[in-house]
């Protein structure tokens, strides 16, 4: 697959089989993330494959962060809630969760890092489409929680970037519209 069609054609998919990926695709797409280019070659990436059962403790934490936002966690239907919310780490066979793990050189711009570790994920991403596989990048407040940091063992200054979703599609992805890039660019010439 040409990398111009898998930029036009990849599409996040959220509905993916409950059936295992094989580990060698999973090492395909990590091996592909480690290839984005990151200023001063710090390689800033952080990778934790959750598989099987070791998806479950992502999901606990989920529903921890939950339950803070709730009055009262007890109620049947915040107890509901929370149930929907620890099964979501189940929704796929594969979980890849990336991180961000900054240099201590000075030098270095932590901006950079972030840059660096966000190009790896796209980097999955193409790679998951040309693989044939269904992925989705996901995010938010649990991404960023120190909860979600102490799981994984992170430092206070490291960042989770995203929950990466892989699995083998069960839905028609969808087609897209952009808008061109002719109405966001501006063309700067040398006036002489």
């Amino acid at each position: 697959m040409d990398v111009l069609q898998a930029i036009h054609e990849r599409r996040s998919v959220g509905k993916v089989k409950d059936i295992p990926v094989e580990k060698e695709k999973i090492e395909q797409l990590l091996e592909a993330a480690t290839w984005a280019p990151n200023h001063h070659h710090t390689e800033p990436w952080k990778f934790f494959v959750l598989t099987g059962k070791g998806r479950l403790a992502l999901g606990k934490v989920l529903a921890e962060i939950a339950k803070e936002d709730m009055t009262d966690s007890t109620t049947e239907e915040n107890q509901e809630k929370l149930l929907r919310i620890e099964k979501k780490s189940l929704r796929a066979p594969v979980i890849i969760v990336v991180a961000v793990v900054p240099s201590n050189n000075s030098k270095v711009s932590k901006l950079e890092e972030i840059c660096a570790v966000n190009a790896a994920i796209q980097n999955i991403l193409l790679t998951a489409h040309q693989l044939s596989l269904g992925a989705i990048w996901r995010t938010g407040k649990p991404a960023y929680h120190p909860k979600t940091k102490a799981l994984f063992g992170l430092r206070e200054i490291d960042e989770i970037l995203g929950f990466i979703y892989v699995g083998y599609p069960d839905m028609q992805s969808k087609s897209a519209k952009r808008t061109s890039y002719k109405e966001k660019t501006t063309w700067i010439h040398d006036n002489k």
